[in-house]
């Protein structure tokens, strides 16, 4: 059994897809494993399926998307009513936020420790479980709730998987994406940083220094703050031509 929420919320079952009746059943389910085990209140599960402004049968529908849940999986997860609320464990079963965590987890350990091969390629492995954003298909309000969490680990580990390509020497692999990403998240600073390291080792100072004046301006203009200390290090370090940016040997 396997459950998978970075992307459309589904359950597999030797590789077969098992259906789920809708948004609600996949917020229920999607919420209970994100609760990894702790005791989820039938307040919480009402506030993730309609926010505010729940119906007066809460319980009751609540009870509902629990009770077909059981029955849709059968083996493989098990929810216990402790009431107010339930208790949901997977036992063995495979969940791919869990093993995007296992191995991201391992790849920046291994960047910390200089081991770049193996840091690439748990980090690769990670990222590949995604299919998609997190929490495609779920209520707005648990999208909300949850969404900019998973997606903030998965951008630190796009950054800490770049951070091992450069340390390979492989800026010219990574400019492309980077660019992109740069354009993406305009305001995240470690993207800006490598991507100026990444200009500047593929003989484009002029554009790397552009580049950072052009952050510089934008974050005074929408946050009102100046770069910080990692773009500013990779500014001097471009400007007094440091040798620590050069590219591996």
């Amino acid at each position: 059994m396997e459950f998978r929420i970075l992307g459309p919320v589904e359950i597999l079952d030797g590789g077969t897809r098992i259906p789920l009746d809708g948004a609600k059943q996949r917020t229920v389910l999607a919420a209970l494993l994100l609760a990894q085990g702790r005791f989820l209140s039938d307040s919480e599960l009402s506030t993730l399926l309609w926010g505010f402004h729940p119906p007066a049968t809460l319980n009751a529908q609540i009870y509902n998307y629990v009770s077909r849940l059981r029955k849709t999986v059968g083996h493989g997860l098990s929810i216990t009513r402790r009431s107010p609320g339930y208790l949901m464990r997977i036992d063995t079963a495979a969940f791919d936020l869990f093993e995007f965590e296992r191995l991201a987890a391992r790849g920046q350990s291994a960047l910390r420790a200089r081991r770049h091969e193996d840091a690439g390629r748990l980090l690769r492995g990670a990222l590949a479980l995604w299919r998609g954003p997190a929490l495609a298909d779920v209520s707005e309000h648990l999208s909300n709730a949850e969404g900019p969490r998973i997606e903030e680990a998965r951008t630190s580990a796009i950054e800490s998987l770049i951070e091992a390509e450069l340390a390979l020497g492989r800026h010219t692999q990574v400019l492309p994406e980077l660019t992109r990403l740069v354009g993406q998240y305009p305001l995240r600073e470690r993207f800006r940083a490598q991507l100026m390291t990444t200009l500047y080792r593929c003989d484009r100072q002029a554009e790397a220094l552009a580049l950072y004046e052009r952050g510089r301006r934008l974050l005074a203009d929408e946050l009102g703050v100046e770069p910080g200390v990692l773009l500013r290090d990779v500014y001097h370090a471009i400007l007094t031509a440091n040798p620590a940016l050069r590219c591996p040997a």
